[in-house]
């Protein structure tokens, strides 16, 4: 439920409503906009007399909300949630690019990788420290030396850094990471969300291979019901009957989730595809279908690359991707 207050409502009439609601046991989220505030009821709404709520001097309007997801919900909060990524800000109109390889795979790969990236224009780095795989056989990161790979190219560049976590138990880990990415096998792994909730620091939340959006709204809501306002939603594509790509990208997503949510989503077209040369058109159509930003796996030598070489672009292709996302930035579209 959402009350929607009259502008110039006096702070003590707040106060009072919000007292009255936390007194039936609702959480509140307030959200400020231009012409109006407006208070989110969280929780069992069923005793709130709609009627005797709307009648009060400060209420413009009450409404009720159907859907599940009700922190991340755009009726809840209006305006477009901007997250700080390590003082790299994504979301409301702030757009920006994540590159670096699939995973860490030594000192020269990763500091390499990094100092290119950034000279093309990338503002985050992204590098696997610990690599969920289909096959036991294959390589699965190296753990705490790749964490500390990804902080040496963070101190070599001044780059953000983004990481994938595994497992709850690793986030003692994870302290200087600046963003933790739930990859799309964990993206209903919901004892890892909640304890994602505790933390004050922004989360990637990747779309898994065969959910709805209302689905990763869900898991969203359950980092957000933690406490942690701060997530990123990916759409990475999602599993159909096609096989000439890795996976289908769902295009559709990004304006639909714009209108569902006030989260910021990017699109990750390196995953979407699986192929390397599909990557630049990819990127390109979900920059003008409005996305927030992009996450690029790029390899200094894809061919021996230890995961996912095939996606993986040169840095001279990432520059050529990276300059002409800057070109067709301006007509992305940002209607709901």
């Amino acid at each position: 439920m959402i009350v929607i207050l009259k502008d110039g409502t006096k702070q003590e009439q707040v106060i009072k409503l919000q007292q009255y609601f936390e007194g039936m046991g609702l959480r509140i989220h307030m959200s400020q906009g231009e012409n109006s505030t407006i208070m989110g009821l969280i929780g069992d709404t069923t005793r709130v007399d709609d009627e005797l709520i709307a009648s009060l001097d400060a209420v413009e309007a009450v409404r009720r909300i159907q859907e599940p997801y009700k922190n991340a919900n755009r009726k809840f909060h209006p305006a477009d949630t901007v997250v700080d990524a390590g003082g790299v800000k994504i979301g409301g109109g702030y757009f920006q690019i994540i590159a670096g390889p699939c995973s860490v795979e030594s000192e020269t790969q990763m500091i390499t990788v990094a100092r290119a990236v950034k000279a093309a224009g990338a503002t985050l780095l992204r590098g696997g420290a610990f690599k969920p795989r289909t096959s036991p056989y294959a390589f699965q990161g190296l753990h705490e030396e790749g964490l500390r790979l990804l902080l040496k190219a963070k101190e070599e560049t001044g780059l953000p850094i983004v990481t994938e976590i595994m497992d709850a138990a690793h986030l003692p880990l994870f302290e200087q990471v600046d963003v933790i990415q739930v990859g799309a096998r964990n993206m209903q792994n919901f004892e890892l969300l909640k304890e994602l909730g505790k933390l004050r620091k922004p989360i990637l939340l990747k779309r898994g291979l065969a959910n709805t959006l209302q689905e990763l709204l869900m898991s969203a809501e359950y980092i957000m019901a933690g406490g942690n306002e701060q997530v990123i939603l990916c759409e990475r594509g999602i599993r159909t009957f096609e096989t000439a790509t890795r996976n289908t990208l769902d295009l559709s997503a990004i304006p639909v989730l714009r209108q569902m949510t006030h989260l910021p989503v990017i699109v990750d077209p390196s995953h979407a595809t699986g192929v390397s040369r599909l990557v630049k058109p990819m990127a390109l159509a979900s920059v003008v279908s409005g996305a927030d930003g992009l996450m690029i796996e790029v390899h200094n030598d894809p061919r021996h690359a230890l995961c996912d070489g095939a996606q993986s672009l040169t840095p001279e292709a990432f520059a050529d991707v990276a300059e002409q996302v800057r070109q067709v930035l301006p007509f992305r579209c940002r209607t709901l």
